[in-house]
């Protein structure tokens, strides 16, 4: 694998990795961390000349390895065993997971703005409103605007579409 080939494939599997890892360690710091070790160990394992066959599995297998030691160095072994095994569903599921934030990423500032603190942060529309000094009709305008936009953006045409907050 060349340097180029790589570099696409970190483009690729960066986020998805990240959203994979996060739902592990529920800490987006420590999940960036171990997928930026992980690309790291896979680099040095090309360097070194091992023939990979799958990079994607290859590539969520260490993740879920670097996921459980970093548990495990937490002395919180609770739960390792619940780890689900690297499968279809999962690497699915952190597609799916890295898709919605790049849209919402891509949403207008204020609107994303708006749409996370109610999403993510939990807030009413009433809090958002008080927080930002705007009117309660504004925040609906904007959680309108962005359910339309990542509606347009995520859905494929024909299927109905929800958005999975953790």
């Amino acid at each position: 694998m060349t340097i180029r080939e790589f570099e696409i494939r970190f483009k690729k599997l960066y986020l998805p990795l990240g959203m994979y890892a996060l739902r592990i360690v529920d800490n987006a710091d420590d999940a960036e961390d171990l997928v930026e070790d992980a690309f790291l160990r896979a680099w040095e394992s090309i360097e070194s000349g091992i023939e990979i066959e799958s990079f994607d599995a290859f590539m969520y297998r260490i993740v879920r390895n670097n996921c459980i030691t970093f548990i495990r160095k937490q002395k919180c072994t609770v739960g390792i065993e619940q780890i689900p095994e690297v499968d279809e569903e999962s690497v699915d599921t952190s597609y799916r997971d890295a898709a919605i934030w790049k849209a919402i990423d891509r949403l207008p500032e204020k609107c994303r703005e708006i749409f996370l603190m109610s999403k993510r942060d939990g807030m009413t529309n009433e809090e958002i409103a008080d927080e930002l000094g705007i009117s309660i009709k504004t925040v609906k305008n904007q959680m309108t605007k962005a359910f339309s936009r990542l509606r347009e953006e995520l859905s494929d045409g024909h299927k109905p579409f929800f958005l999975p907050f953790l």
